[in-house]
């Protein structure tokens, strides 16, 4: 355990422990979720490589949104806002 960790722990009274089958159940959730891995035929894959795929899976999507924002955006500013193409917009974003 990390000395911050430890630190954190000794202050606030309390230690909590993960058990090495908490964290393999987390891994395989994680691995359940993402499509890379998914799709893999292999069932064994380190939790290294879950943990990885699940960064760059999380920033994949952070760039997806970003990309939808701007197309949204691009798309706002060229529309009449009385239309009722920008009504459509408007209400799925609510």
């Amino acid at each position: 355990m990390s000395s911050r960790r430890s630190s954190r722990s000794q202050q606030s009274g309390t230690s909590r422990n993960i058990s090495d089958e908490q964290i393999t159940d987390l891994v395989s959730k994680l691995q359940q979720l993402l499509p890379e891995i998914r799709n893999r035929r292999s069932d064994k894959v380190s939790a290294s490589k879950v943990l990885q795929e699940t960064c760059n899976y999380i920033r994949n999507l952070h760039r997806e949104v970003d990309d939808l924002s701007d197309r949204l955006s691009e798309l706002l500013a060229s529309t009449d806002m009385d239309s009722d193409q920008a009504a459509i917009i408007r209400s799925l974003l609510m």
